[in-house]
C-alpha cells in the first residue's frame, strides 16, 4: 500500500510574494492492483500531488510511505522507492534518435551502478525489454527510431519502458492529453489491463471526466490543491463535478512550478529521474 499523509507542497513566491500552496494537507492511500484517477482542471494541483509520490516534487510537509519500508526518507530511501515506481509522462520523454528497444532498456538502468550503465546492458535486460514491448504490441518495432512512430505508439513505448522497470507502482501524468480520443482509449485500456494483471498500484492524473469514469477504479477529485471528492466512478455526481471544476483557482497552482526559474527544463528533470532511479 502506498500512503500519502498530511502532505502539503508550497512553491515559493517571487520578489517577496507569498508562496503558492499547490497541495493542501492531503492524506490518501492507494491499494495494490487498483487504478486511481486524480481528476481536476488544469492547474488544480494534480501533477504536483502525483509527483510527490516519487519525490520528483518534494513535500513541504507530510510523508510518503510504502508497505513494509514505512516512511520514505533520505537519498537512499528515495532511490529504492523510485526503482519500484515507474512513471509515464504526457510528452513521452523518449530519446527520438534512439531505437525503440534502447529507449525501453532505460527502464533497467536503476538495477545497475552508474559505471556499469556506461557499458551495454546484460542480455537478460534486453530480454525483459523485448517482453515489455511484446505486451504493448510493439515487438516488431524494436529496431525502429522512436521519432518515426506515431504519438500513440510512442506512448506505448513509454508504457513498455515503465514495465521493463518491473515496477510495483506506476504513476502516469496526463498520459493521453496529446492523443486523439480513440488512441487515448486504447492507451488507457492497455495501462489498466497491465496494472490489474500484475497487481501494480496505478495513479493517473486526468482532466477528462468521461475517461476517468470509463477507466478508474477510484476517482480522487482535486480543486485548488485540495481533495474535494474520493469515491468510485458511480458515486461521482454532477454536484461533485461542480465542486471539482467550479472552484478551480484563477491562478493555477501547477503553473507556479513553471513560474519559478528552475535550474533545468522540466523535461530534462523528468528524464534525469528515469536515469537516476
Amino acid at each position: 500500500m502506498l500512503e500519502l499523509r498530511d502532505a502539503s507542497v508550497i512553491y515559493p513566491g517571487r520578489d517577496g510574494a507569498d508562496g503558492v500552496e499547490a497541495v493542501r494537507a492531503t492524506s490518501l492511500t492507494f491499494e495494490r492492483g487498483s487504478l486511481t484517477v486524480l481528476l481536476g482542471p488544469s492547474g488544480a494541483g494534480k501533477s504536483s500531488l502525483l509527483r510527490t509520490l516519487n519525490g520528483l516534487v518534494p513535500l513541504t510537509r507530510g510523508t510518503v510511505s510504502f508497505d513494509d519500508e514505512g516512511e520514505i526518507r533520505g537519498a537512499a530511501g528515495w532511490r529504492r522507492h523510485r526503482r519500484r515506481t515507474a512513471m509515464v509522462f504526457q510528452h513521452h520523454q523518449l530519446i527520438g534518435r534512439l531505437a525503440v528497444l534502447r529507449n525501453v532498456m532505460i527502464g533497467r538502468l536503476g538495477y545497475h551502478s552508474t559505471w556499469r550503465s556506461l557499458w551495454p546492458l546484460p542480455a537478460e535486460d534486453k530480454r525483459i525489454a523485448l517482453a515489455a514491448l511484446e505486451r504493448v504490441g510493439l515487438e516488431d518495432f524494436a529496431l525502429r527510431r522512436v521519432d518515426s512512430l506515431s504519438g500513440g505508439q510512442q506512448q506505448r513505448v513509454g508504457i513498455a519502458r515503465a514495465l521493463a522497470q518491473a515496477p510495483e507502482i506506476v504513476l502516469a501524468d496526463e498520459p493521453v492529453a496529446s492523443l486523439d480520443p480513440a488512441t487515448a482509449g486504447r492507451v488507457l485500456d492497455l495501462l489498466r489491463g497491465i496494472c490489474r494483471e500484475d497487481g501494480i498500484t496505478a495513479v493517473v492524473s486526468l482532466h477528462q471526466v468521461e475517461r476517468a469514469r470509463d477507466f478508474a477504479d477510484r476517482i480522487v477529485g482535486i480543486s485548488d490543491g485540495a481533495v474535494v471528492f474520493d469515491g468510485t466512478p458511480g458515486q461521482l455526481t454532477d454536484g461533485h463535478l461542480r465542486r471539482i471544476y467550479g472552484s478551480a483557482p484563477a491562478a493555477p497552482a501547477d503553473r507556479a512550478l513553471t513560474d519559478q526559474p528552475p535550474p533545468e527544463e522540466p523535461a530534462d528533470q523528468d528524464l534525469k529521474l528515469l536515469m537516476e532511479m
